[in-house]
């Protein structure tokens, strides 16, 4: 064999094979925020009119009683879900945001193969790593910006600067920062130590006419900390959700799905794909354990993204992305997982699209109301939303089979 045949056998790293569940679970994610919840709420809006049902002004959820049918009280249930806990607490909308992060995270392991193998042989150039890594921390920042209506020119004070996007970025930028130049014994230290150090901040450090360890949504450290450095306007007027201090425990939610991804990706135990599952089902279900542990002392607080929130949900996540890979990628049942596929390959796209730069209501309103009209009234918001489906399937279908990927 010749040294140029050797060479160029050398410099194959192969090819990571794609977890089509990783962009099934992404779409599923993305879909109760772009349209799915619009659907729900529609139906449980026509329920509660229809049965002169009770909304909860505190939480948004409408009261059952036992006149309704199950499906009547399912699609209930399912819209009450999708409203944010007032403050502590968890539903499955609070469950959103970090699932994003921590798929974020389980790709890393999948993205970087090919830096990891070229260091072992010494032939990596860091800035070739770190320079996308960047880029993209900065357009998803900017990005976060606009969809906050920065191009409106508002004025400073009411342009909001921190953002869904901004947080992805930066968590998944010091994430990665800490995978690629740590084992994962050292990663997990760092797991620790943030997650350990901002309770401590949050529970000891006293705020000004509170004190410490008071965590109301005025008095709590991570709002104080908004309030004094965070620039613009803050979103609920005394405290940002998507703060600077509370994005740094959202970095862990992001290790977590870097920690699964490694871990689905490692052949160094033996484990079959099955004992992997299962491995993972239970890793889910101790962290919910101990964020449920932790809740006694540090509650789950989507908000502050308290240290209980990111074992709680991660917990969660985990178990979701269990059950997803199981069914997908091991069992080979993916063809119902289609449409999520769709959403997952492109899923800043339709945020940005869903979130401001395009008015899909307005489009479904064109495009069906005059179907929507000869159905009844209390279910014209529900077949809106429908219709508001319908558009983005079509669009993110045509994209996927053009191999339209908006690529960050």
């Amino acid at each position: 064999m010749t040294a140029i045949e050797t060479k160029n056998i050398d410099e194959k790293v192969e090819k990571p094979k794609r977890l089509i569940s990783l962009d099934a679970l992404r779409g599923f994610d993305m879909f109760w925020i772009v349209s799915g919840e619009g659907i729900f709420h529609g139906l449980a809006t026509g329920i509660m009119n229809e049965h002169a049902l009770k909304r909860n002004p505190t939480d948004w959820t409408i009261s059952t009683n036992d006149s309704l049918s199950f499906f009547e009280k399912f699609f209930i249930g399912i819209s009450n879900q999708l409203h944010h806990s007032p403050w502590n607490g968890f539903t499955f909308y609070d469950l959103i945001f970090p699932l994003f992060i921590f798929i974020s995270g389980v790709s890393m392991p999948y993205s970087y193969q090919k830096y990891f193998a070229e260091r072992e042989k010494n032939r990596h150039s860091s800035l070739k790593i770190y320079f996308p890594l960047i880029k993209r921390t900065l357009i998803l920042i900017i990005l976060g910006f606009a969809v906050n209506g920065l191009l409106k020119f508002n004025g400073y004070e009411n342009t909001r600067f921190a953002s869904v996007l901004g947080r992805i970025a930066l968590a998944t930028f010091f994430a990665a920062i800490i995978y690629l130049n740590c084992s994962i014994r050292r990663m997990i230290v760092w797991f620790v130590a943030i997650l350990t150090g901002y309770y401590l901040l949050m529970t000891f450090v006293p705020v000004p006419h509170f004190g410490p360890g008071v965590f109301t949504q005025e008095g709590n450290l991570s709002a104080y900390f908004d309030r004094l450095f965070l620039p613009g306007k803050l979103h609920r007027t005394i405290y940002d959700p998507e703060g600077l201090l509370s994005t740094i425990p959202a970095i862990c939610s992001a290790m977590l799905g870097i920690f699964t991804g490694a871990f689905i990706k490692s052949t160094r135990f033996n484990f079959t794909p099955n004992q992997k599952v299962a491995a993972l089902a239970g890793s889910g279900l101790l962290s919910i354990g101990l964020g449920l542990l932790w809740s006694f002392l540090f509650p789950i607080n989507k908000t502050m993204w308290t240290s209980s929130f990111v074992l709680f949900a991660g917990g969660w996540s985990i178990i979701l992305f269990a059950l997803f890979y199981y069914i997908i990628d091991i069992c080979s049942y993916s063809r119902w997982s289609t449409p999520f596929i769709w959403f997952g390959t492109n899923s800043i796209l339709i945020y940005v699209c869903a979130h401001g730069l395009f008015n899909f209501e307005s489009s479904s309103a064109f495009l069906f109301g005059g179907l929507i009209k000869l159905i009844p009234t209390l279910w014209h918001e529900a077949a809106l939303w429908t219709g508001v489906l319908l558009i983005q399937l079509f669009l993110l279908k045509f994209f996927y089979d053009k191999k339209w990927f908006l690529k960050i």
